[in-house]
């Protein structure tokens, strides 16, 4: 129970540091479209969990990459990434009310990190080892930073408030080393997304990302 609060108590902080350029949150969906914090009809099943097709992948090194293989890259490493934090997320919400994940959970939960890493790696990889079409080098290079950033925040975060509810100590404290490592991760703030939005836009990369898979 003393995680669940502190899980909550970490939600009213990134919304008020959210009031402030940091990180931006986007409601997730089911794949019928509907809030995943309105549909609670049956408790969560590993095989119910749906990982992405296929993530991020190539073996191309020092090639001149075209703008439209580029604007692919992107979009497959976006969506892909997309992907696995919703499958993510499903987990870390049962383990943050306090429920444990049975051996076929705890299976797949270690599969989705191994593949998102697998995932940003495959990507950084893919855009320092080739030269890339003019225009795109450092918005790529923005890209990873913020992905890869995200999925670090996350397992780094979690172990911030284990630390915590183990420690168990006055809650302003605790705001205070949940802020201290916000405000140490400037690659995920939201001011970075917005950049980062603005280029898909301006290069019209479609992605699922962000929340933008509404937008045409």
């Amino acid at each position: 129970m003393k995680r669940t609060f502190f899980s909550l108590l970490l939600i009213f902080v990134l919304s008020a540091c959210s009031h402030n350029g940091s990180m931006e949150t986007t409601n997730k969906q089911t794949s019928h479209g509907e809030d995943v914090d309105t549909v609670n009809e049956k408790p969560l099943q590993a095989e119910d969990i749906k990982l992405p097709a296929s993530i991020f992948s190539s073996k191309k090194s020092n090639t001149l990459i075209s703008e439209k293989e580029m604007k692919q890259s992107i979009k497959v490493y976006l969506d892909s990434s997309e992907d696995l934090y919703n499958a993510s997320n499903q987990f870390e919400e049962k383990i943050d009310s306090d429920q444990k994940l049975n051996n076929k959970e705890l299976e797949k939960f270690k599969q989705i990190k191994n593949l998102a890493k697998e995932n940003d790696e495959n990507f950084s990889n893919y855009i320092s080892n080739n030269t890339l079409p003019k225009g795109y080098k450092e918005n790529s290079k923005r890209i990873s930073r913020y992905v890869m950033g995200i999925n670090e925040f996350i397992d780094g975060l979690d172990q911030v408030i284990d630390d915590m509810v183990d420690e168990a100590g006055d809650e302003s404290i605790f705001e205070d080393k949940i802020d201290s490592y916000i405000s140490g991760n400037s690659n995920i703030s939201g001011r970075e997304q917005k950049k980062i939005e603005s280029f898909l836009d301006e290069k019209k990369i479609d992605t699922k990302a962000f929340g933008r898979k509404d937008k045409s």
